[in-house]
């Protein structure tokens, strides 16, 4: 990938200012519990090469008794995060491959329905990035995924960090879900951009960490074969690099919204257009602390 140019300044190094949390009391407690919030230091699982040095791999569906489900490890790392909470405007998708948005309504409530999901929330997703992401002009919902803690639970928080595209997976994305348009569209600026939420907070267990990516080298990222029943697309796995800066918004609510930038045609931000992110557990989650449900929605984002 080409320099076209120069890397912008990290959000830790724009203000020295501390996060001003609210006093409110229904903020900070919920039930009785205390919201983990404020910086912290947490272990995260990053990228471990496979030992007989073959090229990564992980099946996304279930493999038979026998077949391993990814050939990679992965290398625990005790990593300092700072809390965006109070410091949010200091970020955003171009600069940082990630940004917030707060009180967002929706009239979903439910998300047991894919269907309703679909006829519901999709439009009020697309509408949003419309509206927030400049330059946008059309926006494909390609996917969705819902998460939920506790045994039974088909999709989990992942605790690996990760990068859910690479450029090439990009380019197949477009080549997927609009083959007649392709060549056209793949001439113009395209990004891929997830919408993540809770769907029962404030979060206090497992919150969705983020590394500032104009802290993080291409070096550091590694493409993983992502293996579907019928076709391989390729996600990155995420090495350990101390001067990585890692963020988490503490106490999420229904009404929050991180945008996940994980691709960006456009090489003047495109270089560091990526975010590496993981669920990570919180050394202050207190006793009792509800299990986290969340949704990600995965969009393709043209012009």
């Amino acid at each position: 990938m080409t320099t076209a140019a120069p890397r912008p300044t990290p959000a830790h190094q724009l203000s020295n200012t501390t996060p001003t949390l609210s006093s409110k009391n229904e903020d900070v407690n919920f039930q009785g519990l205390q919201i983990p919030r404020g910086p912290v230091t947490a272990s995260l699982s990053f990228y471990g090469p496979p030992k007989d040095g073959s090229r990564p791999y992980n099946y996304v569906e279930p493999q038979a008794e026998g077949v391993p489900q990814r050939n990679f490890g992965e290398e625990w790392h005790d990593v300092h995060l700072n809390d965006l909470r109070g410091q949010e405007a200091k970020f955003n998708l171009d600069n940082n491959a990630f940004e917030t948005l707060s009180n967002v309504k929706s009239d979903e409530h439910d998300f047991s329905d894919d269907e309703k999901l679909k006829n519901v929330y999709y439009p009020e997703v697309e509408k949003m990035l419309l509206d927030v992401l400049p330059g946008a002009n059309r926006v494909l919902l390609f996917d969705h995924t819902i998460r939920r803690s506790g045994p039974g639970a088909s999709r989990t928080p992942v605790v690996r960090v990760h990068i859910d595209q690479t450029p090439s997976s990009a380019e197949a994305r477009v080549r997927h879900h609009v083959p007649e348009e392709a060549d056209q569209l793949l001439q113009g600026r395209y990004r891929i951009i997830n919408v993540w939420r809770p769907l029962n907070g404030p979060v206090m267990a497992h919150p969705l960490a983020v590394a500032d990516s104009a802290t993080v080298d291409d070096g550091d990222l590694v493409g993983v074969e992502h293996i579907y029943p019928d076709r391989i697309g390729e996600t990155a796995g995420v090495k350990h690099n101390p001067n990585q800066n890692w963020y988490y918004w503490s106490g999420m609510k229904n009404e929050d919204r991180l945008l996940l930038k994980c691709f960006d045609s456009d090489e003047t931000v495109g270089q560091w257009g990526r975010v590496p992110h993981t669920a990570f557990v919180h050394p202050n989650t207190p006793e009792g602390a509800i299990g986290r449900e969340s949704i990600e929605v995965r969009a393709l984002v043209f012009g």
